[in-house]
């Protein structure tokens, strides 16, 4: 019983399916072809408006190329300190940008808009400190939350009064989307979201990441950056044929309801110790040892955490996870 990541999951067969289909003769290199041309027209109908997209094979490369492009050397994201570019990134969007992450703390790894701004007037017009350029927001959280579409327009309204950029990351996106029941647009540029870095892998994907730029200016130089950081894919029509599977099939939308649905029953028997709503597919559990003990012995995986509780563990359902997993684990849980 897996319960370590989505990253774990097998491929769905739709998007095995998509990858076979396009595999037939030859197509033109580094974005040129059909499919990863079809891909933006694809994903200007789902988010119902004109977007730019660039197509990358991990979601830290999406990450750390688009905080670079939006952010200088000289500038600062304001993030959460457990948000995934600070906890899990090793470094790469200082690394791609030569900029600096300013941590923000907030319950259930979500900032609130009275902590962003009274960060952001902490700030001073001078050449000895960094300038805040982006705000990040992680959706859903790496505690297994998720902003409403009230708290994104809040947080973008304080970001925008302060000429803030603002970068979603959305590995689970798709989940997010399912749990508030809310549209593609909605949840993105409608809510004040410049750049989201689009991750279909961990809800049922090979490698399928993708940057969506809403506004054609916030592009700049990405195409470059892309290039200089060696990912700049020679065979991205492979890329893009899963992304547009992904969004035109609806698989998107069925695995996340999967994965939601599995995770919230497993919130039913976890009551007792959860330490954060269960919102998407992630649940965060205080354990004492000897629970822990009890779970991996019964051949539970779960990676332990290091937040905002001691002695908690991490469970994440995957879209693929089996149904039997989850009734033992119900069971388990109840019985500690």
């Amino acid at each position: 019983m897996q319960f370590f990541s989505d990253n774990t999951a097998t491929v769905c067969p739709e998007l095995i399916a998509a990858v076979t289909d396009c595999n037939t003769g030859p197509a033109s290199a580094y974005g040129n072809d059909a499919y990863t041309k079809q891909l933006e027209t694809v994903l200007n109908a789902w988010f119902e408006t004109p977007v730019k997209t660039f197509v990358t094979s991990t979601g830290t490369a999406a990450n750390a190329l688009a905080l670079a492009t939006l952010c200088p050397g000289w500038g600062t994201v304001l993030c959460h300190t457990e948000a995934h570019i600070e906890r899990d990134e090793c470094g790469a969007p200082e690394f791609y940008s030569g900029a600096k992450l300013t941590l923000l703390d907030g319950t259930h790894a979500k900032i609130s808009p009275a902590t962003l701004e009274a960060r952001l007037k902490m700030f001073v017009p001078s050449v000895h400190q960094v300038k805040p350029h982006v705000l990040s927001l992680t959706q859903a959280t790496e505690r297994g939350t998720v902003y409403t579409l009230d708290d994104i327009k809040a947080l973008t309204t304080v970001a925008r009064a302060h000429n803030l950029k603002t970068h979603m990351d959305g590995a689970r996106f798709a989940n997010a989307l399912v749990s508030l029941n809310a549209s593609p647009a909605d949840m993105t540029w409608r809510a004040g979201i410049d750049v989201l870095s689009l991750g279909a892998t961990k809800n049922g994907g090979f490698g399928a990441e993708v940057v969506v730029f809403f506004n054609p200016n916030d592009v700049a130089d990405f195409e470059y950056r892309r290039k200089r950081a060696g990912h700049l894919l020679c065979k991205s029509r492979y890329i893009a044929a899963q992304l547009i599977a992904y969004v035109e099939s609806g698989v998107w939308q069925r695995n996340a309801i999967r994965a939601n649905a599995f995770a919230s029953r497993l919130a039913k028997s976890a009551a007792p110790y959860l330490t954060a709503p269960v919102e998407a597919n992630s649940l965060f559990l205080k354990l004492s040892p000897k629970h822990m003990a009890h779970l991996q012995n019964a051949g539970v995986g779960f990676y332990e955490w290091k937040g905002e509780a001691a002695e908690e563990i991490r469970l994440v359902v995957s879209w693929d996870q089996p149904e039997a997993d989850i009734n033992e684990l119900c069971a388990l849980l109840e019985s500690l």
